[in-house]
């Protein structure tokens, strides 16, 4: 089977009978997801499982019977058989169990966030560099089917130049205790904004409240200023009443709708917007807005599940010693945006230079 990431088509399967050998670390919520994947993608073992809590470790050897069981870190750094090692941990541990795996000589695929600072985040990413190894942060939204054709949209300039990106992703949802909802949540959305290229951001600003005494933060209003007219805004919550995950970005030619809580047509493609007309030629400096309401467009999208895109892509990148498409630099940037919004929510919604 062929894939195609990034523009890129990679076989699937065992390449000139290159193979890998994973270890999957966690094996909580995200685990299985990650478990499931890799060992279902040809020319890779699943080759163990590191879990410290008994329970959940009975449950990965049921469903992996011919995978070793650990709740032992360590036993998987010194296992020279294992070639990349999957983090699936609460995310205060990703940095030092990261760190550890690329000085074992590991490749390493991280659970968001990559890591709880910018400094850790370059850290790991010299780590990788100077033994030649790969670190990829497991950010799935990149790959979605609707995304990528965003950033398709997006690249090939039909949307023309961007006027902005609001996204909501707000539910009454698993309220975590290491992090607030900006770690947790947000780093989708920046991800999502992030795939549509374009210049970069050179300020934040946030205002969050924590509701629940004792709790992280739990509702966040997050903005991205640019140097340009361009502007970003991110809504995230875990207490809402429904689930909605819903991104808008508006060009000056066309505008474009992600629903990712839709069964079908998550993405539409709108020929909206607005023109600026003169009022007559002898007076140029009177301007009439025009709107404009043409067709909706829907996109056929990929329906290949984002997991299996990016675990095959990580594959990919071990294999050819290339990129992935959420490597190191994406993960890195995506916690200085978050690094930056803590900081203004500390300071009152003040903006911070990034």
């Amino acid at each position: 089977m062929s894939i195609a990431v990034d523009g890129i088509e990679f076989d699937e399967g065992k390449r000139q009978g290159i193979s890998m050998n994973v270890a999957v670390v966690g094996y909580g919520y995200w685990g299985p997801n990650l478990a499931r994947n890799f060992s279902s993608l040809e020319g890779v073992s699943l080759r163990t499982v590191c879990e410290c809590n008994p329970h959940l470790l009975k449950k990965a050897q049921k469903a992996y019977p011919l995978a070793s069981m650990t709740g032992d870190f360590d036993e998987i750094l010194k296992d020279g058989s294992i070639d990349a090692v999957c983090i699936a941990t609460p995310a205060l541990t990703h940095y030092d169990l990261s760190l550890r795996a690329l000085r074992a000589g590991k490749h390493v695929l991280v659970e968001k966030p990559m890591a709880m600072s910018s400094a850790q985040c370059d850290m790991m990413a010299r780590e990788a560099d100077k033994r030649g190894l790969v670190v990829m942060v497991d950010h799935p939204f990149a790959y979605c089917g609707a995304v990528r054709k965003l950033a398709e949209f997006s690249s090939k300039g039909e949307l023309g130049n961007l006027y902005y990106f609001d996204s909501v992703r707000i539910n009454l949802g698993i309220m975590q205790s290491d992090v607030n909802v900006l770690w947790d949540l947000a780093v989708h959305d920046l991800s999502i904004l992030f795939q549509l290229g374009g210049e970069r951001p050179v300020s934040v600003s946030a205002s969050g409240v924590s509701h629940i005494e004792n709790r992280p933060i739990d509702t966040v209003y997050l903005t991205l200023h640019y140097d340009s007219s361009f502007i970003a805004h991110v809504h995230v919550s875990w207490l809402a009443p429904i689930k909605i995950r819903h991104t808008t970005v508006a060009g000056d030619c066309k505008m474009a709708i992600y629903n990712d809580t839709e069964s079908v047509e998550k993405l539409k493609i709108y020929d909206s917007g607005v023109d600026m007309k003169s009022a007559s030629r002898e007076d140029m400096n009177k301007l009439l807005v025009e709107y404009r309401a043409g067709d909706i467009y829907v996109p056929r999208l990929d329906s290949s599940e984002p997991l299996a895109l990016l675990t095959a892509d990580f594959y990919h990148a071990v294999c050819r010693s290339e990129k992935p498409l959420t490597g190191a630099e994406d993960g890195a940037r995506v916690v200085r945006i978050l690094e930056a919004a803590d900081r203004s929510i500390q300071r009152n919604g003040e903006r911070i230079a990034l």
